[in-house]
């Protein structure tokens, strides 16, 4: 056999230890995407919960861990505990109004420098100062504009107060997210991103999109699994119970 054969075996064999879980299949793009997403909000508002043991199952899977709070108002305590745990005393955040909430009080009481990028204020020298201060934190803070069930995957669309290296920089990237956010399939997603992309009025309509499943792994040709090498080592996950 030949070198290039045996290589080409070798990764066939790695390859078939772990089989996708589901088979890939084209998808129709929807003729009207507005109303074919509210059809899978409308359909998921009633599902929600199966969804989210799904997401759960699957993150945790893939090494994520999943925490669940009552209110926002419970997050920071949750932000704070992973920052001890880790010795951790960096914390980076999106805009609060991206977030929907603004942790930084509690998260500066309990002993913690929190920078916050600031949306409208992003000219050259704020973006290099913000990619300083998350190469800097310990902890990056995010929401999420989509939880995808069944990969466990977090989805981030970056913008004005929602740049990407929040997510990327710190060893720690936590995700916070509510029931709006959860789709079951990759097909939803792609539903409902297209309804995004069509509608002129949405303000990061053309951005950057990121899909995070788990921490960061690379591997060697030898298939030895390292993390955190092109992005964070820990993916937290925080879902919001109140609507």
């Amino acid at each position: 056999m030949t070198a290039r054969a045996d290589f080409l075996t070798r990764i066939r064999r790695e390859v078939a230890k772990a089989p996708g879980q589901f088979a890939a299949a084209p998808a129709p793009r929807p003729a009207h995407p507005s109303a074919a997403a509210h059809a899978i909000r409308r359909e998921l508002a009633e599902r929600w919960a199966q969804a989210l043991d799904r997401f759960r199952e699957e993150f945790e899977r893939i090494a994520g861990v999943f925490h669940r709070v009552p209110t926002l108002a419970a997050v920071p305590a949750v932000i704070a505990a992973i920052a001890r745990e880790r010795g951790a005393s960096r914390v980076v955040t999106w805009d609060p109004g991206a977030l929907g909430f603004d942790p930084a009080p509690a998260l500066s009481r309990e002993g913690l420098a929190v920078a916050a990028v600031r949306a409208g204020q992003e000219d050259e020298a704020a973006r290099e100062r913000h990619r300083a201060e998350a190469a800097a934190a310990q902890i990056g803070v995010t929401g999420a504009d989509f939880v995808l069930a069944e990969t466990g995957t977090l989805i981030l669309r970056s913008g004005a107060g929602r740049p990407r290296s929040t997510s990327l920089l710190p060893d720690v990237h936590v995700a916070v997210f509510g029931r709006d956010r959860l789709l079951e399939t990759l097909e939803q997603v792609g539903v409902v991103l297209e309804a995004i992309h069509a509608d002129p009025d949405q303000p990061t309509s053309g951005a950057m999109i990121n899909f995070i499943t788990g921490p960061s792994r690379t591997a060697d040709i030898e298939l030895t699994l390292t993390r955190g090498v092109h992005g964070p080592k820990e993916v937290h996950a925080i879902f919001v119970e109140a609507p």
